[in-house]
């Protein structure tokens, strides 16, 4: 089965574009009252207004990145989302890259963790030190207390650190010791993790890769996009640094008025079709693939695919989410939440090739 690389998927033509957005943009000032929906005209102008910082970190990701534009754009919906990003590639394909120079890009703090066998839970969310001048205890916070946290190689880190890192992404709070702090607002852990070695790494759990708003697999780069990369490698000017272009505040700003982009009815039921049929392919006449799915997508996938949905709307500078943003990251925000069978592994068949199918068979509104 031919697989579909979704960072490719192109908006469709001004005249589809045109059409989707009368369908889906109804609530217009001369339209009829919708209840709870917005105003498009006045949102897509706040829009523009807002998202102009887009561009920016583009251009300084540009700066250092060379291609990968599905990967930048994909580490910008993450991080309008509020949601945290897995990046999966052999080495070599600037995972950790990319994602220094987004954090260098955002003036906030920036914290780095190389995963290792040996680490502790102390060595990434602190621990409780013992004062002997005051006689007490006083706490010592580790590399977790960042804005950005880049948690390189996550899959080598033993079970006692995974569990640590999970309450961190998910209550956005690190219990050490009798108390609990609040992390720093944003908070985004962007991981790698490299797919060919297996020695000496651990295996998520499910419940912490479904933390994960999207998985994003990265490949390898064209032939003139790798010259490129020689090339800026190899000057005698050096790569540049890509200079802080955005605030934090501007970040949180967005993530709000993302909330507002409008989702249709139509839309929402197309986000719960295509969750429901990685459950119950049978009911969406894909019942051979119910032998080879061993579980399907939770709720946590449909928030998923809503907000990131909005994100990549929002990055079109559009007030509205169409068919064409979801399918754009829908393969991101599913890859790891659809566990496979034995047959499926036995048969070499991936989750992506079980979700194109799924996108090919459900309807679009």
């Amino acid at each position: 089965m031919e697989e579909k690389d979704p960072t490719t998927a192109p908006i469709e033509s001004a005249a589809i574009e045109q059409k989707t957005a009368k369908a889906f943009a109804a609530p217009e000032a001369s339209a009829p009252a919708v209840t709870g929906a917005p105003d498009i005209r006045a949102l897509n102008e706040r829009i523009q207004k807002s998202s102009h910082f887009v561009d920016l970190l583009r251009m300084e990701l540009s700066k250092v990145i060379v291609g990968q534009r599905g990967m930048v754009d994909r580490l910008l919906i993450g991080l309008l989302g509020n949601g945290h990003v897995l990046l999966e590639g052999v080495p070599g394909l600037a995972k950790t890259l990319a994602i220094k120079s987004l954090s260098e890009s955002v003036d906030a703090q920036f914290s780095r963790i190389q995963f290792t066998p040996d680490l502790l839970p102390a060595d990434l969310i602190g621990t409780m030190i013992y004062n002997q001048k005051e006689e007490q205890f006083s706490v010592k916070k580790g590399p977790i207390f960042a804005n950005f946290v880049l948690a390189d190689e996550i899959n080598r880190a033993p079970a006692k650190v995974q569990s640590a890192l999970l309450e961190a992404m998910q209550e956005r709070q690190v219990t050490i010791g009798p108390e609990s702090f609040k992390l720093p607002e944003p908070f985004l852990v962007l991981a790698t993790q490299n797919p060919v070695e297996q020695e000496g790494t651990y295996p998520l759990p499910e419940a912490q890769v479904d933390r994960f708003l999207l998985k994003v697999v990265i490949g390898y780069p064209t032939k003139e996009e790798e010259q490129k990369i020689i090339r800026a490698n190899l000057s005698s000017e050096g790569m540049s640094t890509p200079q802080k272009v955005v605030t934090t505040d501007e970040i949180v700003t967005a993530r709000k008025l993302i909330r507002e982009i409008y989702l249709d009815e139509k839309i929402e039921r197309y986000i719960v079709d295509l969750v429901h049929a990685t459950r119950n392919p049978d009911e969406y006449g894909l019942g051979h693939l119910t032998q080879l799915i061993n579980f399907g997508a939770s709720p946590r996938a449909s928030i998923g695919l809503g907000i990131a949905s909005k994100a990549h709307a929002f990055l079109n500078q559009r007030g509205y989410v169409t068919p064409e943003d979801v399918r754009t990251i829908a393969l991101d925000v599913l890859r790891h939440r659809v566990g496979l069978t034995f047959e499926a592994e036995a048969e070499n068949i991936s989750a992506e090739q079980l979700i194109t199918e799924i996108m090919d068979h459900v309807q679009v509104p």
